[in-house]
């Protein structure tokens, strides 16, 4: 007798049946479980993906602010297969030429003389092995972070945001939080001076020889894209060396090519000590993230034991990945489409301001936006509360998603951050999907 097994072609599975399993299986990331409903994605190219029903959602948000290169790049693809073949895994204690080649690469594109990266396998331990190496370089305990920041969900990295996403998790940390410039839709902003001189003013009074570093987003991402006063940025600078402090700049969400630069830094000629990268350093085909380091901080590990590693640091896959993206970026211009489609989103949130009531502020930089909602212009009340949502923003989000665009809503803020390859064309499909949807916000001012 035969023991052949025959084994049939596994069906696919229906939208439903692909939603339930997952939920009854997988835990979603911060929900509540009862009631999600977890679109079912099939396939994505360029600006669009498509849901397992056959919908088709232009991304207006790259995802999480992630997929910079736009969806299905063959290079990226190609690069990840290509490495699979060769050696999918090594462990980071060895060498390999993919490691060595992006390294190389990433020194050229750095700003200023940041040279050495630590790869990690995203955002959130990239900002977690700064801390670490910040405290380990000046033997200094605290680390100032701000509101309205958002660093990552794990240990150090949810001690530094500065948004209520830390409430739940918080425990002492050595973590010290200053105002941002930007004080909410109703009171606005400070200009350089003030923010430096409150800055200043927290320093002093923490001690500056307790300070190890201040880890800032130098754009606020997820909590507004908040685009600093001119001066901030540089005035955080003169601080920081004046106190022995060091800059560790957050650029996961703002790097590669988001604004129309390479780094956010660049628009200032800021240089951080440490930078922290991830998201679009492979436009997330496959997790890694990065700190880069300034020579100084690199020469202390010249003697001391760096003591941070994970088994997947270096991925062979993740650093394919990112060198596919960085060539994809590279031969498109895609830093280049940033800032010239940058404009053209900056044109576009103007027309939404003068057009509907219910627009309080537009900002951008590239292709890096959001549009914050009121009730009114006159008493700037937000359509929906600090950490809440209201009945108007969930409405909206419904007729986003019913007219196939799709985007992050965050209490009274709708994100324009689309991937960095799109064109004027599909710009201008989003913003009319986004023009509609505004009409129920202003009837809420009515």
């Amino acid at each position: 007798m035969s023991n052949t097994v025959v084994t049939e072609a596994v069906k696919a599975l229906s939208a439903e049946e692909i939603t339930e399993l997952c939920l009854r299986h997988t835990l979603y990331d911060w929900s509540a479980q009862a009631g999600l409903k977890p679109m079912a994605v099939a396939s994505a190219k360029g600006v669009r993906f498509t849901t397992v029903d056959g919908r088709r959602f232009i991304d207006f948000n790259s995802q999480l602010m992630s997929v910079n290169a736009g969806h299905g790049d063959r290079r990226i693809i190609e690069a990840i297969k290509a490495q699979a073949d060769r050696l999918p895994y090594i462990s980071p204690f060895l060498a390999t030429e993919v490691r060595a080649r992006l390294g190389q690469k990433l020194a050229e594109l750095l700003p200023g003389d940041i040279d050495k990266v630590f790869f990690t396998l995203g955002g959130t331990d990239a900002n977690e092995n700064a801390i670490k190496m910040a405290r380990a370089v000046t033997g200094r305990p605290k680390i100032l972070a701000r509101y309205r920041s958002y660093h990552g969900s794990t240990g150090n990295a949810i001690q530094a945001t500065g948004d209520p996403r830390r409430w739940p998790n918080e425990h002492s940390a050595g973590v010290v939080h200053v105002l941002d410039p930007y004080h909410g839709i109703e009171r606005g902003w400070d200009d350089a001076e003030p923010a430096l001189r409150q800055l200043e003013e927290t320093i002093r009074l923490e001690g500056p020889e307790t300070i190890a570093g201040f880890l800032l987003e130098p754009i606020s991402g997820t909590n507004g894209v908040l685009i600093p006063p001119d001066g901030y940025l540089q005035g955080v600078r003169e601080l920081c060396d004046r106190h022995g402090i060091l800059m560790i700049c957050d650029e996961v969400m703002s790097g590669f090519g988001r604004t129309g630069r390479w780094f956010a830094v660049d628009h200032w000629d800021v240089v951080p000590d440490l930078i922290t990268l991830a998201k679009g350093l492979t436009s997330s085909y496959v997790p890694l993230g990065a700190v880069g380091m300034r020579p100084h901080i690199a020469k202390y590990f010249d003697d001391h034991v760096f003591f941070g590693g994970l088994t997947y640091n270096s991925h062979p896959l993740g650093c394919a990945a990112a060198l596919g993206a960085l060539q994809a970026y590279e031969e498109d211009d895609m830093v280049g489409n940033a800032k010239r489609m940058g404009a053209v989103l900056a044109r576009q949130h103007q027309r939404l301001m003068e057009r509907h009531p219910c627009v309080g502020a537009v900002r951008s930089i590239g292709l890096f936006g959001a549009i914050e909602l009121v009730r009114s212009r006159k008493t700037m009340e937000p359509l929906a509360p600090f950490n809440g949502t209201s009945s108007e923003m969930k409405a909206i989000v419904q007729a986003l998603l019913e007219a196939g665009l799709f985007t992050f809503v965050r209490w009274n803020t709708i994100m324009t951050n689309p991937p960095l390859c799109i064109n004027e064309a599909e710009l201008d499909e989003g913003f009319e999907i986004l023009d509609t949807a505004l009409e129920i916000g202003d009837r809420a001012g009515v």
